[in-house]
């Protein structure tokens, strides 16, 4: 019985490590797609292919709730995005869309609050997001998908004009987490109880 816990022990062991090599090759991966897509003139260029494609965004658009208009759209802007990353996927796409509205919609917030807490227009928040003005068209968006953002209101045209246009302007240290970073790791539970079960 010893020598089997033995062999147990050993296996396990060899497990965590080849996990945790495998975790970090997952993460390095991931994190090289993620740099990729932030290429400020990769990325420019994709939110202005997601502006046109009205239908992805647009609640009032007659294909909006079209759902295989919406696939072979969301297709078209994946042949985009291969030409930058050629290993993405669908579900890279709509995470990394996703977190471009989040991220949208948090700053819209903030705005938002500094207009309602009374203060002059010196002291209304302002974006640190380079991207951000290039995002306004989702003002007026409010969605039904769960996946997406609501935008409850539209930003008044009166902000002040130093809001950061390019990511030279924008300050380095972007507000939340890294822009559109993932880091998906396997799940490794039923590998782990099927060799406890050989072993036992």
């Amino acid at each position: 019985m010893r020598s089997v816990y033995k062999v147990h022990a050993c296996v396990v062991c060899t497990f965590g490590v080849l996990r945790k090599e495998d975790d970090h090759a997952i993460t390095s991966y991931n994190e090289e797609k993620t740099n990729k897509f932030k290429d400020p003139e990769f990325m420019s260029s994709f939110i202005d292919k997601y502006t046109e494609m009205r239908n992805l965004w647009e609640v009032k658009h007659s294909l909006y709730y079209n759902k295989q208009v919406r696939k072979t759209t969301l297709e078209k802007l994946l042949g985009f995005v291969k030409t930058q990353i050629p290993e993405a996927n669908m579900k890279f796409l709509e995470t990394k869309i996703g977190i471009l509205r989040n991220m949208y919609r948090k700053e819209h917030n903030k705005i938002q609050a500094s207009l309602r807490s009374g203060g002059s227009a010196d002291y209304v928040y302002v974006s640190k997001l380079w991207y951000f003005q290039k995002l306004r068209f989702l003002d007026d968006q409010t969605e039904a998908r769960e996946s997406l953002s609501t935008f409850p209101c539209r930003i008044p045209s009166t902000l002040p004009s130093t809001l950061p246009s390019t990511p030279a302007e924008a300050d380095k240290e972007q507000p939340g987490p890294s822009i559109l970073e993932e880091a998906d790791a396997p799940s490794w539970s039923q590998v782990y109880y099927f060799l406890t079960y050989l072993l036992s």
